[in-house]
């Protein structure tokens, strides 16, 4: 066992109050799917191709189906992206004025293929217009696929930025004292509440959990909107008011939070977080109930837990919510057994 302080300094971050992913070791992820969605239409809406027959321009997003996220692990930047797109386009033939509307498609966007190799579709209304039809085919893709290549390189840059934090350089041993000492008179002084407060980022993950449940699902979707049996599988006090907007506390007001979305039986979107974390900091927590012969899977997504933190979140819904669930489903339905 390494001696305290002379570890992999890979590995050290409880040195660092706010958990700021020292050296970029963590694992840490960035939902990119809103962002691309705007910036894709920001790209694609608008180009303008014309020659000598006419002119066509690309004029709505029609559609853009699927996700993008950006994760670090060890200094090293990983993204996934797949996307289905579809845009309409129009176009008018200058000797005729004629004007004539289309397609364009873009089925299956991603990592797993460059830009140049990347399947893109042009149709056309019926009727005439197959020269505006062949100036989209040929002018018009080769400025999609310029778009899409903006959009990527935004993506691996603009998107990015602060996710790849400075990697320290090993100083001599008079700066290494001064600043032990200068970094311990801060925090001596601060917490990692305070810290939160005068901006420090803190660095968060994504956490994916599954879970299979021996219950119906409108057993298990109740379990978490309704006081009693929160109370029950719990063993603590509660306040629920599973309602839009409503708030919750659970564990003796250990775990608190807003119900941002109720679906019946089929979603709860919260926002959610533990006291211990830094004071206002919320992960925004999904659960999405699936039900299957005879049992229920439970899909939990947590956003925006801190990289600190990580662990003791899985633990939390591992042994507090998932365990305790399962015993208290099988005494759901034995009565005499829930008292």
């Amino acid at each position: 066992m390494a001696k305290w302080g002379h570890g992999d300094p890979r590995w050290i971050v409880e040195e660092r109050a706010d958990g700021t992913n020292v050296n970029n070791w963590h694992w840490t992820e960035r939902d990119a799917t809103n962002w691309s969605k705007g910036k894709l239409r920001e790209l694609l809406v608008g180009v303008v191709v014309e020659n000598e027959v006419g002119s066509c321009e690309i004029g709505d997003l029609k559609q853009v189906e699927g996700e993008a996220s950006c994760s670090s692990r060890k200094g090293k930047l990983i993204f996934f992206y797949e996307w289905n797109i579809k845009l309409s386009w129009k176009g008018i033939i200058k000797e005729s004025g004629a004007k004539h509307r289309g397609s364009v498609e873009i089925p299956h966007l991603s990592e797993e293929n460059e830009v140049d190799d990347t399947e893109i579709n042009v149709s056309k209304k019926k009727g005439d217009g197959d020269s505006l039809k062949e100036l989209m085919k040929t002018a018009g893709v080769a400025k999609v696929r310029e778009a899409l290549e903006n959009y990527l390189k935004a993506l691996k840059t603009e998107f990015t930025t602060g996710m790849i934090l400075p990697t320290k350089i090993a100083p001599t041993r008079e700066l290494t004292a001064k600043r032990k000492l200068s970094e311990h008179t801060f925090q001596d002084s601060m917490s990692p509440m305070a810290l939160e407060a005068v901006g420090v980022r803190i660095p968060t993950v994504t956490i994916y959990m599954r879970e299979m449940f021996d219950a119906a699902v409108e057993e298990l979707y109740s379990i978490f909107t309704t006081k009693d049996l929160v109370q029950k599988f719990s063993k603590s006090s509660a306040v629920i008011k599973a309602e839009k907007g409503g708030k919750f506390q659970m564990f003796d007001g250990n775990v608190t939070g807003e119900y941002l979305e109720l679906l019946s039986n089929q979603r709860i979107v919260m926002k959610w977080r533990c006291k211990s974390w830094p004071e206002e900091h919320y992960a925004t927590v999904a659960l999405n109930f699936v039900p299957v012969v005879r049992q229920t899977e439970l899909k939990l997504t947590c956003k925006g837990v801190p990289v600190c933190k990580e662990e003791s979140m899985r633990q939390c819904w591992e042994k507090q919510h998932f365990e305790e669930i399962k015993r208290f489903t099988v005494a759901f339905g034995n009565p005499e057994q829930l008292d």
